[in-house]
């Protein structure tokens, strides 16, 4: 499903984009945003959906994305890291003397796919977007692997994620999503 690839270059672009985007809003850093985003790469200036997430000591800091953009990919990482630094309503605020030691992951996502069959759902490969009425939550696919889920664990925490009870993904009216994710980060994937 992913119909973009991203090289060594581009990722280490984006990681670099994602880390001055942060420090600069938490006051760490001199560079400008505006001077971050300037890319000669075509990738970069694609529209893509793209989660930010942070790890500090091995344990989530903070994670904020999207799955559609309204404008280039660079610009969408900066945001969601921004975001993620700030915004992510589970943490607080990342702080300036953090900055060393925080870890940013970034999952750059292909279009979302409604599915009509769980089996569609490749674990580690898919993650999950479900909604039903208002309710809506997400999980990527490289939580199912870090855990160690099949997939109905992973369909039943994508519910619970989203305030739904674990079983909800068997009703008709839950829509399920599927999406490709091109995963990275400043430390190598264990």
């Amino acid at each position: 499903m992913t119909t973009f690839h991203l090289t060594d270059s581009d990722k280490k672009k984006l990681l670099s984009i994602a880390r001055c985007a942060m420090e600069t809003a938490a006051g760490a850093a001199g560079t400008h945003p505006a001077e971050i985003h300037e890319s000669d790469s075509d990738i970069l200036n694609t529209q893509a959906g793209a989660f930010v997430s942070l790890h500090k000591g091995g344990r989530l800091r903070g994670c904020i994305g999207r799955f559609e953009a309204d404008g280039p990919l660079a610009d969408t990482v900066a945001d969601m890291a921004v975001a993620a630094s700030k915004n992510d309503p589970r943490f607080s605020s990342v702080t300036p003397d953090e900055m060393d030691d925080i870890d940013i992951e970034i999952s750059v996502l292909s279009p979302l796919r409604r599915i009509s069959d769980v089996s569609e759902i490749e674990v580690g490969v898919h993650g999950l977007y479900i909604i039903r009425g208002m309710r809506r939550g997400t999980l990527l696919p490289q939580v199912a692997t870090e855990r160690g889920w099949d997939r109905e664990t992973f369909l039943g925490e994508t519910c619970i994620k989203a305030g739904l009870k674990r079983d909800d993904w068997r009703d008709e009216d839950t829509e399920i999503y599927v999406y490709d994710a091109v995963v990275f980060g400043e430390k190598p994937r264990e």
